[in-house]
């Protein structure tokens, strides 16, 4: 099935309701683009300049406790306010709308250990982080006026990461930003076309395939999806439908430990470093309304194309027409697949 697959197309993306043009035969054409440095991963437990290190003094004055597990708090430069002024200043046109926004954004150390990414990470220091992300979401949707909570890390200086220390953010909003709302409506018309969850069925297909499945346990699968963009991208799967973090059980948070582990080693692998992505969970909203719909579910988007040091950009037809990807995901997968852990 691999071989019609080596001449362009373009694939559908039902999550988001948009095509993902492919073209194979690019990855034979000569590079003499950027290629950029490759970055040591950071090799001191404790570093005194590290802002998020234990007892360390933050950029913005305050001290870090000495914390032996995992730690959280407020942005000291947030991107959103909880309390921000109550309107925006009128515009002449209804062209130039605009609206204020609320919102809390807070900061979550994976571990004390400055030089640990997940792929290093034992699996219950991982378990401790899951809990902390489920306990954080349960914690901030009690607050009303908050509509969604996206969780994400970005690793890497290449990813624009501002400290290697391991961490990652938390940015609730008093909306539903457009890459969720995008998946809601997708997942909700499907939902209503056909009776069924819009990943349920996703998964299924590519389970009876295995053609782009990396790695599965007994609660989670890893997939480089069929519309994938990014060259190696994934997504992470929950087997059971579910629609936010703190509905998953003790043995499916063990095994979402697993799993990331699992991927991120598997990153780190293929390029022999380590490896910078974005990684972000896709829950339901907490809007108060019911989302059956709604199937959780997480995003890595790594941007590295051919080796440590050439990466993947989205610009030119990318950014005026649509999406496109060289490398098959069959071919991804593939390569993923056949790594070490």
């Amino acid at each position: 099935m691999e071989k019609q697959w080596q001449y362009p197309h373009r694939r559908w993306n039902p999550l988001r309701r948009s095509w993902v043009m492919v073209s194979p035969h690019r990855t034979q054409r000569p590079w003499q683009g950027e290629v950029s440095k490759s970055a040591a991963p950071a090799s001191l437990t404790y570093d005194p300049e590290c802002y998020l290190c234990p007892g360390n003094k933050r950029a913005g004055g305050e001290a870090n406790p000495d914390y032996d597990g995992v730690f959280s708090f407020v942005n000291d430069y947030a991107a959103v306010l909880p309390n921000p002024p109550a309107s925006v200043d009128e515009t002449s046109s209804p062209l130039l709308a605009a609206e204020p926004v609320q919102g809390i954004c807070k900061v979550l150390c994976f571990h004390p250990d400055h030089s640990l990414t997940l792929a290093k990470m034992q699996r219950p220091d991982i378990r401790r982080v899951i809990d902390a992300w489920a306990a954080e979401t349960e914690e901030i949707a009690a607050q009303d006026w908050i509509k969604h909570i996206q969780i994400f890390e970005n690793r890497g200086a290449m990813m624009g990461a501002s400290n290697p220390h391991p961490h990652c953010q938390i940015w609730a909003t008093s909306h539903i930003p457009d890459e969720p709302a995008i998946e809601t409506e997708a997942q909700q018309a499907y939902l209503a076309e056909h009776g069924s969850c819009l990943l349920c069925d996703y998964l299924a297909a590519e389970r009876a395939s295995g053609e782009r499945i990396i790695v599965e346990n007994d609660h989670f699968t890893a997939v480089v999806p069929w519309w994938a963009v990014w060259p190696f991208e994934t997504m992470i799967l929950s087997r059971r439908h579910c629609g936010l973090l703190p509905e998953l059980k003790s043995d499916e948070r063990d095994s979402l430990a697993d799993i990331l582990k699992r991927v991120t080693s598997r990153y780190d692998n293929l390029f022999d470093i380590s490896f910078p992505y974005t990684m972000g969970f896709h829950q339901s909203p907490v809007d108060g309304a019911a989302h059956p719909e709604w199937h959780f579910h997480a995003h890595f988007y790594p941007p590295l194309l051919r080796s440590a040091t050439v990466r993947k950009f989205m610009v030119g037809f990318e950014m005026l027409g649509m999406p496109q990807r060289d490398i098959t995901p069959e071919d991804a997968a593939a390569r993923l697949r056949a790594l070490g852990e």
